[in-house]
């Protein structure tokens, strides 16, 4: 009984609590408005690991397998006529890594286990939604005759002094 208890101690001692709780990737969703933009993502050290477009979900490694080797990415949003987005995406410790070693992985899944693993990251922010503003003074794009409904803030300062209020 003593030697199955000591066994299981160690094999607790021994893990990390986000090592077995996490995993090597996160799938992050990323979508625009307007869609159909095209999507570039990057990595910390400038390589394209992504080129798609909008709506799309990417699954992208939270590290570089290097000790305590974060990932962080950079996703730019384009479309023709629209202001390009760019987005940081950054690793940053879970809760597994912080409260469950507390609990039960101890020093060796803080300092050994887990930043050794990568498990140990989640990927924030968690999904990249990019409103794009158009690059023209005004966004009512329609050919059709209808009009666009926008925010004061969100009309250009230029044009303010134009506007007529109706009842």
């Amino acid at each position: 009984m003593k030697k199955a208890l000591f066994i299981a101690s160690l094999g607790i001692a021994l893990s990390g609590c986000a090592t077995i709780m996490g995993s090597p990737t996160q799938t992050i969703p990323i979508s625009s408005t307007p869609s159909e933009a095209k999507i570039v993502i990057t990595d910390e050290a400038g390589t394209e690991v992504f080129a798609g477009t909008t709506p799309t979900s990417v699954t992208l490694n939270k590290s570089s397998g290097r000790y305590w080797g974060g990932k962080s990415f950079t996703v730019a949003i384009s479309k023709p006529g629209f202001k390009t987005q760019t987005i940081p995406v950054a690793s940053r410790p879970n809760g597994w890594y912080i409260g469950g070693n507390f609990v039960f992985g101890g020093l060796i899944g803080w300092f050994a286990v887990d930043p050794l693993s990568g498990n140990m990251y989640t990927l924030s922010p968690e999904a990249v939604a990019a409103a794009m503003p158009t690059d023209t003074a005004h966004n009512n794009r329609s050919t059709d005759g209808s009009i666009a409904i926008l925010l004061l803030q969100d009309v250009p300062a230029n044009l303010r002094g134009k506007l007529v209020q109706i009842h």
